[in-house]
């Protein structure tokens, strides 16, 4: 602005001093010529008195200087020529101030031009007599009086335009720096230019609008990220672009990135194909759903398009945790196939002796023993459906509040006299140490949990191998633990053995008679009764099964 306004006054004063000149000028042209037209009418009147007084002997005993001096007869004879130029005789007749002086007896008054620089002044009047006197003097020309100033000229005018710049630098910063210093968030019309009340009203006006918008953009933005943070689910807003407008923390942390900026490409949150394919979708106009492992669990992306009419404005996008949800489906899925096939295998076993037995094709002295493989079907049939009931009713957390007071001591003696005749069979012995350990919880429960862990001590033992359950407390807690000499589990295997039908060694523990359940039930029974299970298991040397209860009493809590 400042430049501008240098450049327009230089320009303006640069014109006006040369405009000025040449009308100073040619003004002086014009008073110059009026002048030497008067002069000459003066000599014109003394050469005619001169003449009236003494003839032609006046003209011959004056000096004319520059003038040249003609008198014409009444006939248009020449007279007198003070030059002697008879070549010119016939034009100077012909004139127009000779014409009119001689046809209307007035004086006439002529300019006729030699060269670019010189112009005669011609006068003509008629005297008593009737001849005509003509004088002609040589003056220089406009273009010959604008050449003897040029000089003069340019340098006043680059002056001016020095002294232009200097003033206007001065008025300039004084224009500018009154408009600059203007507050234009409060702009107050008494410290700036009158001539801008307009504007600075109508800018107040607009920053008062514009400062209650921002407000209010400020208090809806403060909202949404106040819903957006304390959100469990992330949420990204992008534009048409496909730019961030909104990312919520939870999308971060859901996605496994640390930090984002507004404008930044929502692509960059996640280099899987599946989250860039939906993007895509969503961006194309369309709906569109998928699920995506980010390392550190899965996630659920769900990305919609922001329509207007047929345009996509937008999209925007869910992402939730389906970790759980996943891991539940698979075991769900998992814990279906295992129990169809734990389920058609004593059922198929029932079925084709049945088949037999129906059909006549078993021998008369085979009966009992066909009879005696169906009891035992039927009986691990009848386990696992138990087994399956148990383990749904901890799940559920449906199972009767019957608590009562327990000795521990009795109820694992109990347990292991139950478990002799299968220690027997393994050739595994069973002891029992430590104290009477009052309890109060479900017996049945507790039951479970110590049959289980000593059944699976029996069955994974070696031969002549032993198992013992030892029973102890603390002030706050009671301690049931189990262990056995039998052939361990891999430390890879430990996060795993509480899973249903999960086996370490599957080849092997479908020689082993029992539902794949136990352990489950196990630690489902623990939680119902808000302890704590701890496994110590070296592969080849036996495991310890750690339990801790704690004595006051708790509300069960509904297992996930």
């Amino acid at each position: 602005m400042t430049k501008k306004i240098l450049r327009s006054i230089i320009l303006i004063s640069s014109l006006s001093v040369v405009i000025t000149a040449v009308i100073i000028v040619l003004l002086m042209n014009s008073r110059f010529y009026e002048k030497a037209e008067g002069e000459l009418k003066t000599e014109a009147d003394l050469i005619s008195s001169g003449i009236e007084l003494n003839g032609r002997d006046y003209l011959d005993s004056a000096e004319f200087n520059t003038l040249r001096v003609i008198w014409i007869s009444p006939e248009n004879e020449l007279l007198f020529d003070s030059e002697s130029k008879q070549e010119d005789y016939d034009s100077i007749i012909k004139s127009p101030e000779v014409e009119e002086a001689s046809q209307k007896g007035n004086d006439a008054v002529s300019r006729t031009s030699l060269s670019v620089s010189e112009i005669y002044i011609n006068y003509a009047v008629r005297m008593n007599d009737g001849t005509v006197l003509r004088i002609s003097d040589v003056r220089p020309s406009f273009i010959a009086q604008l050449g003897e100033i040029i000089y003069p000229l340019l340098i006043f005018t680059a002056v001016a335009a020095i002294a232009s710049l200097l003033l206007a630098k001065a008025v300039s910063k004084r224009i500018v720096s009154s408009i600059s210093e203007i507050d234009l968030d409060n702009p107050k019309i008494g410290k700036s230019y009158q001539e801008l009340s307009p504007l600075l009203t109508k800018l107040h006006a607009q920053n008062t609008k514009i400062s209650s918008q921002m407000a209010e953009l400020r208090h809806y933005r403060e909202q949404l990220n106040l819903i957006t943070e304390n959100m469990s689910q992330g949420l990204i807003i992008a534009d048409y672009n496909l730019n961030i407008l909104v990312c919520s923390s939870g999308a971060l942390r859901l996605l496994g990135t640390d930090e984002v900026r507004e404008g930044q490409s929502i692509y960059s949150l996640n280099d899987s194909d599946a989250f860039h394919q939906c993007i895509r979708n969503a961006a194309g106009g369309r709906h569109s759903e998928c699920i995506m492992n980010t390392g550190n669990g899965d996630r659920a992306v769900i990305a919609s398009p922001s329509n207007s009419i047929d345009t996509v404005n937008g999209i925007v996008v869910f992402i939730m945790d389906v970790t759980e949800k996943q891991q539940l489906e698979t075991m769900r899925r998992e814990f279906t196939s295992n129990v169809s096939h734990e389920l058609k295998t004593p059922l198929t076993t029932i079925y084709g002796i049945s088949d037999m037995l129906a059909n006549g094709i078993v021998k008369h002295e085979d009966v009992a023993q066909f009879g005696e493989n169906i009891r035992k079907e039927a009986d691990r049939l009848i386990t696992l459906i138990n087994d399956i009931v148990a383990l749904s009713k901890l799940d559920e957390n449906s199972v009767p509040q019957e608590n009562e007071e327990i000795d521990l001591y009795e109820l694992a003696a109990e347990v292991i006299s139950r478990l002799r005749r299968s220690a027997d069979e393994k050739n595994v012995s069973m002891s029992i140490a430590g104290e009477h350990v009052l309890f109060t919880g479900n017996k049945t429960i507790l039951d479970e949990i110590i049959f289980n862990l000593c059944d699976n001590a029996i069955k994974y033992n070696k031969d002549n191998g032993h198992v013992e359950v030892k029973l102890s407390h603390i002030p706050k807690s009671v301690f049931i633990t189990v262990s056995d000499t039998g052939i361990g589990i891999p430390n890879q295997c430990l996060d795993r053995i509480f899973e249903r039908f999960y086996r370490v060694d599957k080849s092997r523990s479908r020689k082993i008679k029992g539902t794949g359940l136990g352990l489950s039930i196990v630690k489902h029974g623990v939680i119902y009764h808000h302890g704590t299970i701890r496994v110590d298991s070296t592969a080849g040397k036996g495991s310890v099964f750690t339990i801790e209860l704690p004595v006051e009493k708790k509300e069960s809590v509904q297992q996930a």
